[in-house]
Protein backbone atom coordinates (compact mmCIF):
# COMPACT_ATOMS: atom_id res chain seq x y z
CA UNK A 1 0.00 0.00 0.00
CA UNK A 2 2.80 2.41 0.98
CA UNK A 3 4.59 1.74 -2.33
CA UNK A 4 1.40 2.52 -4.27
CA UNK A 5 1.03 5.83 -2.44
CA UNK A 6 4.66 6.72 -3.10
CA UNK A 7 4.18 6.15 -6.83
CA UNK A 8 0.96 8.14 -7.06
CA UNK A 9 1.68 11.43 -5.32
CA UNK A 10 -1.75 12.92 -6.14
CA UNK A 11 -3.66 10.10 -4.41
CA UNK A 12 -1.20 10.16 -1.51
CA UNK A 13 -1.55 13.92 -1.08
CA UNK A 14 -5.35 13.86 -0.93
CA UNK A 15 -5.55 10.87 1.43
CA UNK A 16 -3.20 12.80 3.71
CA UNK A 17 -5.48 15.84 3.54
CA UNK A 18 -8.48 13.70 4.55
CA UNK A 19 -6.62 12.56 7.68
CA UNK A 20 -5.66 16.17 8.40
CA UNK A 21 -9.36 16.99 8.33
CA UNK A 22 -9.72 15.16 11.65
CA UNK A 23 -7.11 17.34 13.41
CA UNK A 24 -9.47 20.20 14.21
CA UNK A 25 -12.21 17.79 15.27
CA UNK A 26 -9.89 16.00 17.71
CA UNK A 27 -8.67 19.37 18.98
CA UNK A 28 -12.22 20.49 19.73
CA UNK A 29 -13.11 17.17 21.39
CA UNK A 30 -10.09 17.57 23.68
CA UNK A 31 -10.73 21.28 24.25
CA UNK A 32 -14.18 20.52 25.64
CA UNK A 33 -12.35 19.56 28.84
CA UNK A 34 -11.76 22.99 30.35
CA UNK A 35 -8.95 21.64 32.57
CA UNK A 36 -6.76 20.97 29.54
CA UNK A 37 -5.84 24.32 27.97
CA UNK A 38 -4.41 24.89 24.50
CA UNK A 39 -0.78 24.95 25.66
CA UNK A 40 -1.17 21.59 27.40
CA UNK A 41 -2.88 20.14 24.32
CA UNK A 42 0.00 21.11 22.01
CA UNK A 43 2.64 19.94 24.54
CA UNK A 44 1.02 16.50 24.79
CA UNK A 45 0.54 16.29 21.02
CA UNK A 46 4.19 17.00 20.30
CA UNK A 47 5.46 14.77 23.12
CA UNK A 48 3.41 11.79 21.91
CA UNK A 49 4.56 12.40 18.33
CA UNK A 50 8.20 12.62 19.45
CA UNK A 51 8.00 9.37 21.45
CA UNK A 52 6.29 7.59 18.53
CA UNK A 53 8.97 8.63 16.06
CA UNK A 54 11.83 8.03 18.50
CA UNK A 55 10.69 4.42 19.01
CA UNK A 56 10.22 4.01 15.26
CA UNK A 57 13.76 5.23 14.50
CA UNK A 58 15.19 3.27 17.42
CA UNK A 59 13.62 0.10 16.04
CA UNK A 60 15.17 0.87 12.64
CA UNK A 61 18.53 1.67 14.29
CA UNK A 62 18.66 5.14 12.71
CA UNK A 63 18.91 7.31 15.84
CA UNK A 64 22.73 7.43 15.82
CA UNK A 65 22.85 8.60 12.19
CA UNK A 66 21.44 12.06 12.98
CA UNK A 67 23.93 14.86 12.25
CA UNK A 68 24.42 17.05 15.33
CA UNK A 69 24.63 20.26 13.28
CA UNK A 70 21.02 19.76 12.11
CA UNK A 71 19.57 19.39 15.60
CA UNK A 72 19.36 23.06 16.70
CA UNK A 73 17.91 24.38 13.39
CA UNK A 74 15.23 21.68 13.46
CA UNK A 75 14.48 22.50 17.10
CA UNK A 76 13.89 26.08 15.92
CA UNK A 77 11.49 24.89 13.22
CA UNK A 78 9.75 22.81 15.89
CA UNK A 79 9.20 25.99 17.89
CA UNK A 80 7.44 27.51 14.86
CA UNK A 81 5.28 24.38 14.58
CA UNK A 82 4.36 24.67 18.26
CA UNK A 83 3.28 28.30 17.82
CA UNK A 84 1.35 27.35 14.68
CA UNK A 85 -0.67 24.78 16.63
CA UNK A 86 -1.15 27.04 19.64
CA UNK A 87 -2.82 29.64 17.44
CA UNK A 88 -4.75 26.99 15.47
CA UNK A 89 -6.31 25.39 18.54
CA UNK A 90 -6.71 28.87 20.04
CA UNK A 91 -8.78 29.78 16.97
CA UNK A 92 -10.98 26.72 17.52
CA UNK A 93 -11.57 27.69 21.16
CA UNK A 94 -12.31 31.32 20.28
CA UNK A 95 -14.70 30.42 17.46
CA UNK A 96 -15.10 26.93 16.00
CA UNK A 97 -13.51 24.37 13.67
CA UNK A 98 -14.99 25.93 10.53
CA UNK A 99 -13.40 29.33 11.15
CA UNK A 100 -10.03 27.87 12.15
CA UNK A 101 -9.63 25.60 9.13
CA UNK A 102 -10.91 28.06 6.52
CA UNK A 103 -8.35 30.61 7.75
CA UNK A 104 -5.61 28.14 6.83
CA UNK A 105 -6.36 28.99 3.20
CA UNK A 106 -4.51 32.28 3.72
CA UNK A 107 -1.41 30.13 3.42
CA UNK A 108 -1.69 30.71 -0.34
CA UNK A 109 -1.13 34.44 0.17
CA UNK A 110 1.81 33.97 2.53
CA UNK A 111 3.35 31.30 0.31
CA UNK A 112 3.16 33.56 -2.75
CA UNK A 113 5.37 36.06 -0.91
CA UNK A 114 7.64 33.69 1.00
CA UNK A 115 8.52 31.02 -1.57
CA UNK A 116 10.33 33.44 -3.93
CA UNK A 117 12.40 34.65 -0.94
CA UNK A 118 13.26 31.14 0.28
CA UNK A 119 13.81 29.46 -3.08
CA UNK A 120 14.91 32.39 -5.26
CA UNK A 121 12.18 31.98 -7.85
CA UNK A 122 10.17 34.64 -9.60
CA UNK A 123 6.99 35.91 -7.94
CA UNK A 124 4.11 34.82 -10.18
CA UNK A 125 1.43 37.45 -10.70
CA UNK A 126 -1.49 35.03 -10.51
CA UNK A 127 -0.26 33.61 -7.19
CA UNK A 128 -0.24 37.12 -5.76
CA UNK A 129 -3.71 37.88 -7.18
CA UNK A 130 -5.14 34.65 -5.79
CA UNK A 131 -3.64 35.40 -2.40
CA UNK A 132 -5.10 38.91 -2.31
CA UNK A 133 -8.55 37.58 -3.28
CA UNK A 134 -8.37 35.04 -0.44
CA UNK A 135 -7.48 37.83 2.00
CA UNK A 136 -10.36 40.06 0.81
CA UNK A 137 -12.83 37.19 1.07
CA UNK A 138 -11.67 36.38 4.60
CA UNK A 139 -12.03 40.06 5.56
CA UNK A 140 -15.63 39.95 4.29
CA UNK A 141 -16.28 36.76 6.28
CA UNK A 142 -14.68 38.24 9.40
CA UNK A 143 -17.13 41.12 9.56
CA UNK A 144 -20.17 38.93 8.94
CA UNK A 145 -20.50 37.47 12.41
CA UNK A 146 -23.32 34.92 12.87
CA UNK A 147 -26.38 36.39 14.58
CA UNK A 148 -27.32 35.44 18.16
CA UNK A 149 -23.83 34.10 18.87
CA UNK A 150 -21.60 35.56 21.57
CA UNK A 151 -18.51 33.57 20.54
CA UNK A 152 -15.54 35.79 19.69
CA UNK A 153 -15.39 34.88 16.00
CA UNK A 154 -13.16 37.81 15.08
CA UNK A 155 -10.51 36.64 17.53
CA UNK A 156 -10.85 33.19 15.99
CA UNK A 157 -10.16 34.62 12.53
CA UNK A 158 -7.11 36.54 13.78
CA UNK A 159 -5.67 33.47 15.50
CA UNK A 160 -6.42 31.37 12.41
CA UNK A 161 -4.61 33.77 10.06
CA UNK A 162 -1.56 33.93 12.36
CA UNK A 163 -1.58 30.12 12.47
CA UNK A 164 -1.68 30.00 8.65
CA UNK A 165 1.33 32.32 8.40
CA UNK A 166 3.34 30.24 10.87
CA UNK A 167 2.31 27.04 9.09
CA UNK A 168 3.53 28.43 5.77
CA UNK A 169 6.76 29.65 7.38
CA UNK A 170 7.34 26.16 8.79
CA UNK A 171 6.77 24.63 5.34
CA UNK A 172 9.37 26.94 3.80
CA UNK A 173 12.02 26.16 6.42
CA UNK A 174 11.24 22.47 6.17
CA UNK A 175 11.82 22.65 2.43
CA UNK A 176 15.52 23.18 3.12
CA UNK A 177 15.89 19.82 4.86
CA UNK A 178 13.66 17.42 2.93
CA UNK A 179 16.47 16.31 0.63
CA UNK A 180 19.09 16.17 3.39
CA UNK A 181 17.42 14.08 6.09
CA UNK A 182 14.93 11.25 6.45
CA UNK A 183 11.38 12.54 7.02
CA UNK A 184 11.01 10.69 10.33
CA UNK A 185 14.23 12.24 11.70
CA UNK A 186 13.15 15.74 10.67
CA UNK A 187 9.75 15.37 12.30
CA UNK A 188 11.09 13.75 15.48
CA UNK A 189 13.55 16.59 16.10
CA UNK A 190 10.90 19.22 15.34
CA UNK A 191 8.47 17.63 17.78
CA UNK A 192 11.16 17.50 20.48
CA UNK A 193 12.02 21.15 19.79
CA UNK A 194 8.37 22.11 20.31
CA UNK A 195 8.17 20.17 23.58
CA UNK A 196 11.35 21.88 24.87
CA UNK A 197 10.14 25.38 23.93
CA UNK A 198 6.75 24.92 25.58
CA UNK A 199 8.42 23.36 28.65
CA UNK A 200 10.62 26.46 29.00
CA UNK A 201 7.44 28.54 28.80
CA UNK A 202 5.95 26.51 31.67
CA UNK A 203 9.12 26.93 33.75
CA UNK A 204 9.29 30.68 33.04
CA UNK A 205 5.71 31.09 34.25
CA UNK A 206 6.28 28.73 37.20
CA UNK A 207 3.40 26.67 35.84
CA UNK A 208 3.69 22.92 36.53
CA UNK A 209 0.00 22.14 36.14
CA UNK A 210 0.86 19.95 33.14
CA UNK A 211 2.04 17.36 35.68
CA UNK A 212 -0.83 17.80 38.14
CA UNK A 213 -3.78 17.90 35.73
CA UNK A 214 -5.45 14.49 35.46
CA UNK A 215 -6.37 13.53 31.91
CA UNK A 216 -9.79 12.04 31.24
CA UNK A 217 -9.80 8.65 29.53
CA UNK A 218 -11.45 10.11 26.41
CA UNK A 219 -8.90 12.92 26.22
CA UNK A 220 -6.05 10.42 26.55
CA UNK A 221 -7.40 8.39 23.64
CA UNK A 222 -7.92 11.49 21.48
CA UNK A 223 -4.41 12.77 22.30
CA UNK A 224 -2.85 9.44 21.34
CA UNK A 225 -4.68 9.46 18.00
CA UNK A 226 -3.75 13.12 17.48
CA UNK A 227 -0.10 12.58 18.38
CA UNK A 228 0.48 9.33 16.48
CA UNK A 229 -1.70 9.22 13.37
CA UNK A 230 -2.53 12.91 12.84
CA UNK A 231 0.92 14.24 13.80
CA UNK A 232 3.80 11.76 13.61
CA UNK A 233 2.35 9.84 10.68
CA UNK A 234 1.03 12.86 8.78
CA UNK A 235 4.20 14.94 9.24
CA UNK A 236 6.42 12.15 7.89
CA UNK A 237 3.94 11.65 5.07
CA UNK A 238 3.90 15.37 4.29
CA UNK A 239 7.69 15.65 4.36
CA UNK A 240 8.04 12.74 1.93
CA UNK A 241 5.51 14.33 -0.45
CA UNK A 242 7.42 17.64 -0.33
CA UNK A 243 10.33 15.88 -2.04
CA UNK A 244 8.23 15.65 -5.18
CA UNK A 245 6.16 18.87 -5.19
CA UNK A 246 6.82 22.54 -4.40
CA UNK A 247 5.92 24.02 -1.00
CA UNK A 248 3.41 26.32 -2.70
CA UNK A 249 1.66 23.34 -4.33
CA UNK A 250 1.50 21.64 -0.94
CA UNK A 251 0.03 24.72 0.76
CA UNK A 252 -2.61 25.06 -1.96
CA UNK A 253 -3.53 21.37 -1.72
CA UNK A 254 -3.87 21.69 2.06
CA UNK A 255 -6.49 24.38 1.46
CA UNK A 256 -8.88 21.55 0.57
CA UNK A 257 -8.68 20.37 4.18
CA UNK A 258 -11.47 22.75 5.32
CA UNK A 259 -14.01 20.79 3.25
CA UNK A 260 -13.37 17.64 5.23
CA UNK A 261 -13.06 19.40 8.60
CA UNK A 262 -16.27 21.40 8.13
CA UNK A 263 -18.28 18.33 7.06
CA UNK A 264 -16.94 16.18 9.90
CA UNK A 265 -17.45 19.04 12.37
CA UNK A 266 -21.06 19.53 11.28
CA UNK A 267 -21.75 15.82 11.69
CA UNK A 268 -20.19 15.58 15.17
CA UNK A 269 -20.89 19.00 16.71
CA UNK A 270 -23.99 20.08 14.77
CA UNK A 271 -25.23 23.50 16.03
CA UNK A 272 -21.88 24.88 17.22
CA UNK A 273 -20.43 24.41 13.73
CA UNK A 274 -23.29 25.97 11.78
CA UNK A 275 -22.30 29.25 10.14
CA UNK A 276 -24.13 31.98 8.23
CA UNK A 277 -24.50 32.25 4.44
CA UNK A 278 -21.59 34.73 3.93
CA UNK A 279 -19.23 32.22 5.54
CA UNK A 280 -20.20 29.45 3.12
CA UNK A 281 -20.14 31.82 0.13
CA UNK A 282 -16.63 32.90 1.11
CA UNK A 283 -15.57 29.29 1.61
CA UNK A 284 -16.78 28.34 -1.88
CA UNK A 285 -14.84 31.27 -3.39
CA UNK A 286 -11.64 30.30 -1.56
CA UNK A 287 -11.90 26.63 -2.51
CA UNK A 288 -12.68 27.60 -6.12
CA UNK A 289 -9.44 29.58 -6.20
CA UNK A 290 -7.61 26.51 -4.93
CA UNK A 291 -9.08 24.44 -7.78
CA UNK A 292 -8.22 27.12 -10.35
CA UNK A 293 -4.66 27.27 -9.08
CA UNK A 294 -4.32 23.48 -9.45
CA UNK A 295 -5.71 23.66 -12.99
CA UNK A 296 -3.23 26.38 -14.01
CA UNK A 297 -0.28 24.51 -12.51
CA UNK A 298 -1.27 21.21 -14.14
CA UNK A 299 -1.71 22.92 -17.51
CA UNK A 300 1.69 24.58 -17.21
CA UNK A 301 3.35 21.31 -16.14
CA UNK A 302 1.86 19.44 -19.11
CA UNK A 303 3.00 22.19 -21.49
CA UNK A 304 6.57 22.03 -20.14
Amino acid sequence: MYQILRKNKLISLHIMVVFLGFTGVLGKLISENEQLDTTHLVWYRMLIAFITLFLFLLFQKKIKTINKKDILPLFGIGAIVALHWLFFFGAIKASNISVAVICMATGSLFSAFLEPVFFKRKLLNYELIFGVIVLLVLTFMLYEKPENNDTNYRLGYIYGIISAFLGTLFTMFNGRYINKLDAAKITMLEMLGGVIIISFFFIYNNDFSIFTTTLLIDDTIYLIILGTICTAGIFVWMTEIMKHITPYALVMALNIEPIYSIIIGLIIFSDSEKMNLPFYIGSVIILSIVSLDSYIKNKKRNRD
